[in-house]
């Protein structure tokens, strides 16, 4: 039974490389806040007014006022996900995007902390570890090392 868990282990580690888990943790947690930014934009960046009142009522930070919570968490929800998918900058982005969701967790959203500890699964080993062999971060690093 044990060698038939080790072969399996090492057939996983085969097929799932460090290079592929980072890819997806990337992709799935940009996935999350890209979406969410669309909806409160029209076109390219454009804040919709809806937006600003979620930011005036529902999201209402004591810290930040609301209309540049606004644009702060918007181009934050646009920004740091397109780095991630590319894995440029990727623990900058990636620690940004964990900051924005400790924010949601204290002060909007307290009680979806299963989905909040979830985003940071995905974030901190992207934190921890970068963005993985198949990221522009590591072919930036092979190029200053090359020269």
């Amino acid at each position: 039974m044990i060698a038939l868990y080790d072969n399996a282990a090492a057939l996983a580690r085969r097929l799932l490389p460090d290079a592929l888990l980072a890819l997806v943790a990337r992709c799935g947690i940009a996935a999350i806040f890209f979406l969410s930014g669309r909806t409160k934009v029209t076109g390219l960046l454009h804040i919709t007014d809806s937006a600003y009142y979620l930011f005036e009522t529902d999201y209402r930070l004591p810290f930040v006022p609301p209309h540049v919570a606004a644009h702060v968490a918007t181009c934050s929800e646009h920004l740091f996900p397109i780095l991630l998918v590319l894995g440029l900058a990727t623990r900058p982005a990636a620690l940004a995007l964990l900051g924005m969701t400790s924010v949601i967790e204290l002060f909007v959203y307290p009680e979806a902390w299963p989905t909040h500890l979830s985003w940071a699964g995905l974030l901190l080993p992207l934190i921890a570890r970068g963005g993985g062999a198949w990221s522009l971060d590591r072919l930036l690093i092979r190029m200053v090392r090359a020269t």
